[in-house]
């Protein structure tokens, strides 16, 4: 039942969206130039490796340049990129990885064999689970970038505790999994990108009013 919800969803949702989609990639290729999408892999279902994609929101090559985690105000990230990442657009490809059946649109977000490889074998009951798009934990920690910004050590405390609280997070919501539930996480998740992009754009105004 699940697989059959995604399926049906992200058909409809990659039709439906094609426009923005279209808007997005111009926007890159004009700013920003080629390429449009981000590729990277990541670890899934089972420990399987696979590539998940995003509208691209840094520099070229920025793997080389920096570790994996992106904090505050990360000099990788271009102009345009800011602004996908604060209204999170630039995962909107990631439908393409719920259609081929990778990932589903809810459940742990995937992580880098970096940071999987740390996994306690308790913490790897999580990789029992099919990857989302969004999920429980991703709402909570919804400002994760901003928190880390203030640390001395953001990867640290990535690995030692946000990491583990998210998978705590995960499994729990697993016991009572469900398609209905997971229509709740998924509204929720839309209540607050549709905050978030409010508050850009009343930013946006505010700094219009003030030239």
């Amino acid at each position: 039942m699940k697989r059959i919800f995604d399926v049906v969803l992200s058909a409809l949702g990659l039709l439906v969206l094609f426009p923005l989609f279209a808007l997005v990639a111009g926007l890159i290729l004009v700013f920003d130039g080629p390429p449009v999408l981000f590729r990277q892999q990541r670890i899934g279902y089972r420990r399987k490796p696979f590539q998940i994609y995003k509208f691209r929101t840094m520099v070229p090559n920025a793997e080389q340049l920096g570790n994996p985690l992106t904090v505050g105000s990360d000099r990788r990230v271009t102009p345009i990129g800011r602004w996908l990442r604060k209204t999170k657009l630039d995962e909107l490809p990631q439908l393409l990885n719920v259609f081929i059946g990778n990932m589903s649109f809810v459940g742990p977000r995937p992580e880098v064999n970096r940071y999987v490889a740390l996994y306690t074998p308790d913490q790897c009951r999580v990789l029992e689970l099919v990857p989302g798009i969004t999920d429980a934990a991703s709402i909570e920690y919804r400002n994760e970038n901003e928190l880390l910004a203030t640390l001395d050590n953001p990867e640290q405390a990535y690995v030692k505790t946000i990491i583990p609280e998210k998978i705590r997070i995960n499994l729990e919501y697993a016991k009572q999994a469900s398609v209905l539930r997971d229509c709740g996480v998924i509204l929720r998740t839309v209540a607050s990108l549709c905050r978030a992009a409010s508050a850009i754009v009343a930013a946006c105004g505010l700094t219009l009013t003030a030239f």
